[in-house]
Order: structure tokens, then sequence, then C-alpha cells
């Protein structure tokens, strides 16, 4: 650009053509700097997530339970997390990503900055079941009766496991190997380790059929072609075992039929009572705030309700003591009035 600009005038056709040329060339190479810092900024403004809105850079487009069109169309939003305690809202935070799984760990986060210490138990619903997440309370002192993906699938009555699947396979621990169902030992050839969205690292171990040509029940066990391999996550395995047995215990059931009535009635409360669909402002911290209010003067509502149910029934406790003793006391007169009413009758 810098030779185009200190080149002399020309009359030649040739040279004027060639440095036309160049001049297309450069306006399109400028063209496209815009273009690719325009990219720069939008992956800037994204971040980690995989969408944003232009009119709410800090939102981002999730599909929403209210579809009017029916089509799991996508609008701007935020995954709003509460907790709740007796149902008045003791904590709350928005995230940027729609599934509720990375949202536990940086709410307890959240909890412990307000409050300076961590619930002692938590329960929440099979959305929070990871192996971060049970790890996390198992190594905070935190009572976990969270639900993972299958478990009310295994609490039906009629439900009965498919015994191709790995968790059916028999596991001996000693020697480190599993059964198939035709009898045949499943060795270990390996360990697999991924990373999740928050970088968590989780392993996996690796275990391969011996001969699986000729089996009756290839067709049933799996459909691939050579050898079954099957990878089993041992300490997720062990978290869900333990949170089963905490789930079907006494504690747990009251737990689980508590959390329907706890973080749901609220939300219930806030959508359908009260009208609050959506937020009324842009950005982040607009909408903290916005939501921030909303929670106060929803504890306050709950608190006045609480109260004014309380004193009901103190007013109704005292008449029923009142009226009470009044018949005690005064039961021989009023049996007495009685029949002298009557004898005048006659």
């Amino acid at each position: 650009k810098e030779v185009l600009e200190h080149q002399p005038a020309t009359k030649d056709k040739e040279q004027k053509k060639a440095l036309r040329e160049k001049k297309k060339q450069v306006r399109e190479l400028e063209g496209y700097r815009d273009k690719l810092m325009e990219y720069d900024n939008h992956l800037e403004v994204l971040g980690e997530r995989n969408s944003y809105s232009k009119t709410d850079p800090d939102a981002t487009f999730m599909r929403m339970k209210e579809d009017a069109m029916k089509n799991g169309q996508t609008k701007p939003g935020y995954n709003l997390q509460t907790g709740t305690e007796n149902q008045f809202i003791i904590d709350f935070r928005l995230f940027p990503n729609p599934t509720d799984t990375l949202t536990l760990i940086p709410f307890f986060h959240s909890f412990q900055h307000r409050y300076n210490r961590l619930p002692g138990i938590g329960v929440a619903d099979s959305g929070y079941g990871s192996e971060e997440n049970y790890r996390f309370m198992q190594e905070n002192g935190i009572e976990a009766f969270v639900k993972y993906n299958y478990f009310h699938k295994e609490q039906r009555p009629r439900y009965t496991p498919n015994p191709f699947h790995a968790e059916s396979l028999h596991y001996n621990a000693g020697e480190d190997y599993y059964v198939c169902p035709m009898g045949q030992r499943m060795n270990r050839i390996g360990t697999r380790h991924d990373k999740t969205a928050s970088g968590y690292i989780t392993e996996s171990a690796r275990y391969k059929a011996q001969r699986c040509e000729g089996c009756p029940l290839h067709g049933s066990c799996f459909k691939a072609r050579g050898n079954r391999i099957i990878e089993v996550n041992h300490r997720l395995n062990q978290y869900k075992r333990q949170a089963r047995e905490k789930l079907v215990s006494e504690e747990g059931v009251r737990h689980r039929g508590r959390r329907c009535i706890e973080p749901e009635a609220v939300f219930g409360q806030m959508k359908y009572n009260m009208a609050y669909r959506r937020f009324r402002h842009v950005g982040e911290d607009k909408v903290t705030m916005d939501f921030a209010f909303f929670a106060i003067a929803f504890n306050i509502k709950k608190m006045c309700a609480k109260l004014r149910k309380t004193g009901k029934e103190l007013i109704t406790l005292t008449k029923s003591i009142f009226i009470g003793l009044f018949i005690t006391r005064y039961n021989g007169n009023i049996a007495t009035c009685y029949q002298m009413n009557e004898k005048k009758a006659a």
C-alpha cells in the first residue's frame, strides 16, 4: 500500500491497469482484515460458550420449556440456579451454560462466599450427578443426596437390568477382570483419560474379550466387529453405589420428597403466581440485580405469610382454649337453665 501511494502518475494504459488491479487487491485485503478482526471480537465475547446474543452479549441461546412454536427454538437466556430452605431463597447464581452438571461446584463456592461455610447436606436431581460433583462433595464433607442419570429407572417395580450392559457383568475386583454372559474373561488392556468441559480428568479402565467369533450371543451382546471392548469408570460406579444407598435410606426418601416441594415449588410460585417468567434487564450484572431484588421481596412475602398463618393458628388455639374453659366452668348452669326452660314450656 505504501508503494502504491508513492508511485508516480503515469499515462501508460498497461501501467494504469496494473495499478488499478493492485488497488483492488488492497481493498479486498482490507475487507478480509476487518472481517478477521470482527471474528476475533466475536470469539473474545463468546469465550467458552457456543453462542451469544447480540442484544445481550452475556446471554446464551438456550432451549426454553415454554416453546410456543413446538420446534425447539432457542432464545437468549441465563441458567438460574437457586438454593432453598423451607421454600426461602437462601442463595442464587446465574450461569451461561444451559446444562446443570457444571453449575453445582461453582454454586457451592457461591454459597461459601455468602455464608463463609459449605452446606452440610446437598440434595439435587439427576442433572447434577457426575463424578466431579460427587468427588467435590465427598472431599468437602457434604452429605450428598444427589441422583444419577438412571436412578429413577432402577426404582421401577418392573425394572430388569440389561444382562449385556457393562454394569451388569460380573467383576472380579481381586484379579481385575470382567466375565461376559458366556463366561469368557475380559482382561484389562489399558486406561483411557478424558477431560470434561471444566478441565476435570476422568479415568476409565478398558477390558477386552478374548474371542467373540462364533459366539451365539454376539448379536445381542454388541454389534461391532472383532472382540468386544468395554470401558468402566470404577470411581464413578463407587460414587453411584454410595449415592444409591443414601437415596433409598429412610433419610434419603425424606430428602427426595422434600426436594419436590422445595425448589420446584419456589419456581412454580415465581413463574405462575407472580408471573416472573423473564428478566426485565439486559446484561449479567443488571439481571443479577433484578433477581436479587425479587428474591428479597419473595422472602419477605413468604415470611409475612408464615407469620400470618402462625398468628391465625394462635388465635384459633386461644379461642378453643377459652371456649373449652367456658364450657367446663358453666356446664352445670347451662344444664339447669335448660331444664327450667323445659318445665316452663310444659
